[in-house]
């Protein structure tokens, strides 16, 4: 058996846990004997998960729910192998929700011809949609669910004391989860989603790239501001060359630095 390495009281994170990066941020909440799963990642990294889980001493069958954020392919191409395996409940944004029941590879960003981007979008069955306020049991634990658009129409959040799993809304480097007509970003959702989260009580923000990490109201405004300027400019996109917050996390996940240890989150 592993020792279990919690993020935050409650919270593992799987990669973070195996010491070893497989790709998106899963992260296994968990109270007592049962637990649910937020995003899963690729399919090809789905049998490394499910040992770890196990390692772990989480019984498959204490498992309530499987989540997701939204219907990109690189959160969610795994969930029919790990469904398969768990046969648990998968929960979803309705807007999400055709997505995986499609397999649509457009809208998941599986198929982006442009890019030569060829992936697998297996059709996965929704068993419950979520919404704007309601709550998934873990437990004793409270997971409450936020609309928060504007990465893609059907982007949730998941908010758990004062941490919310933010999927795509926002990472450590002050960047925003990609703007892209392809799979229906809206920058002005996007604006509102930010300022709810600058607003809130919320301390610690858990995305599903990149580390966890202490909300910065001046960072917040920072990229809420640079957002606002995407209203009018034509210069973004998924272009890029590298990512460094993902060399990053990476380091830190062979390290064992977990936010409360890391230099970028001093205690709130």
């Amino acid at each position: 058996m592993l020792a279990r390495k919690e993020l935050f009281p409650h919270v593992i994170e799987l990669n973070f846990q195996a010491g070893q990066f497989f790709g998106c941020n899963a992260y296994l909440v968990f109270d007592g004997a049962y637990w649910a799963l937020i995003d899963i990642g690729y399919e090809d990294t789905v049998e490394e998960m499910l040992e770890i889980i196990r390692q772990c001493d989480f019984p498959f069958a204490n498992c309530v729910a499987l989540i997701a954020t939204h219907g990109d392919v690189d959160h969610v191409q795994g969930m029919a192998r790990l469904k398969s395996v768990l046969k648990k409940p998968l929960l979803a944004h309705p807007l999400s929700a055709e997505i995986l029941q499609s397999g649509d590879p457009y809208a998941s960003l599986a198929q982006i011809p442009a890019k030569g981007v060829d992936l697998a979008m297996p059709a996965v069955e929704v068993d419950r949609t979520i919404d704007e306020g309601d709550v998934i049991e873990v437990g004793s634990l409270n997971l409450e669910v936020w609309h928060t658009p504007g990465h893609t129409p059907g982007s949730v959040s998941m908010k758990m004391n004062d941490i919310l799993f933010c999927g795509d809304l926002v990472y450590r480097d002050g960047c925003v989860g990609a703007i892209d007509a392809q799979h229906g970003s809206d920058i002005e959702a996007f604006l509102s989603s930010l300022t709810r989260v600058l607003e809130s009580d919320v301390t610690w923000l858990a995305p599903a790239h990149g580390p966890p990490f202490a909300k910065n109201d001046e960072q917040l405004r920072a990229t809420i501001a640079r957002v606002e300027g995407y209203r009018h400019l034509a210069d973004f996109g998924a272009c890029a060359v590298a990512w460094p917050l993902m060399d990053a996390w990476e380091r830190e996940i062979a390290d064992g630095i977990g936010p409360r240890s890391s230099p970028f989150n001093p205690e709130p």
